[in-house]
């Protein structure tokens, strides 16, 4: 016959209430709408738990850094998809963001907006047919936007970016992050993995433009990241593999030249879902000498704006 053991429950010790130390109180708690309907009065009504506080947070820290440290918008392809250029944009021309490295989706999503007026077609359709990805237009111009680069010993974003800026109309140009690093001055790097990217399959495709314009990119990261230390901020803005591999090369490379710099900054990765390679390349190995990282999850169309309404809102209020 098996013998089965219970716990005495009638022995176990309990505490007062009053003894234990509480992480909720009702000064944490979400607030319900007042006659004050400001984006100020919304934000302030968030709880202050988890991810609503790591989300002050950031906003706290990018407000913070704005004028003074580096702040670095690393960006996946759909955060221009879903429409958050036009934000990011005014955070370029409002001199917070400092540096902007895309891959290679984000880039032909950002041009083909910009150029032609709409981005993003249906992948299985074209699959079906081989037409996935064989616009003319967007394989003609960014390559050749990347050979001239090449040329011109300029890097692929640069060279985007001026190709962009001398079209005689861009429809969608407002809404570009390569048309704003030409306007307001900021640095944007795009940093391609070979055969993932459409414009690779053109036949104007050229892999040595490819691999110089790029590796020049790389090298222009990791020449922008020390300005992070003591106070900068990095956001990885949905790139799940790319970025987060090609930041973390970076990093290195720019402590190895000065002297283990930098540290003491905030590493950020938003993304709709919780992966591996940003994690721990983006949040948890850089600031392991200091700084803070963050992880927020949620999606790219709801996350980013109510973090870029929130900078914007801090900065017009200071």
């Amino acid at each position: 016959m098996t013998d089965y053991r219970e716990a005495d429950l009638s022995r176990v010790r309990t505490v007062p209430i009053a003894q234990r130390a509480n992480k909720v109180d009702p000064s944490l708690l979400a607030r319900l709408p007042g006659a004050d309907r400001r984006f100020a009065a919304f934000w302030d009504a968030l709880p202050d738990v988890l991810a609503a506080r790591d989300l002050r947070f950031v906003a706290n820290r990018i407000v913070a850094a704005a004028g003074r440290r580096a702040v670095v918008a690393m960006l996946g392809g759909h955060v221009i998809k879903v429409g958050v250029g036009p934000l990011l944009r005014e955070l370029m021309r409002r001199g917070v963001i400092t540096h902007v490295a895309m891959n290679g989706s984000a880039a032909i999503h950002d041009f083909e907006l910009a150029a032609f007026g709409g981005t993003s077609e249906d992948v299985a359709a074209g699959l079906g047919d081989g037409t996935f990805g064989m616009a003319e237009e967007t394989g003609r111009e960014m390559n050749a936007a990347l050979a001239a680069g090449a040329r011109a010993d300029a890097g692929a974003g640069e060279a985007l970016a001026r190709a962009l800026s001398a079209r005689p109309a861009l429809p969608g140009g407002d809404a570009s992050i390569l048309v704003a690093s030409q306007l307001h001055g900021v640095p944007v790097t795009v940093h391609a993995a070979i055969g993932a990217e459409i414009i690779h399959q053109h036949p104007t495709a050229d892999g040595a433009v490819l691999g110089e314009t790029s590796h020049r990119d790389f090298r222009r990261l990791a020449g922008a990241l020390p300005a992070l230390h003591d106070g900068g901020v990095v956001l990885n803005l949905g790139s799940a593999v790319m970025m987060p591999e090609v930041f973390l090369k970076a990093l290195t490379i720019a402590r190895n030249l000065e002297g283990g710099r930098p540290v003491g900054f905030t590493a950020v990765d938003c993304d709709m879902q919780r992966h591996y390679r940003p994690r721990v390349n983006v949040v948890e190995r850089p600031t392991q000498a200091g700084g803070r990282g963050v992880q927020l999850t949620g999606h790219h169309e709801i996350l980013l704006p109510l973090l870029c309404w929130a900078v914007l809102d801090r900065l017009n209020a200071a």
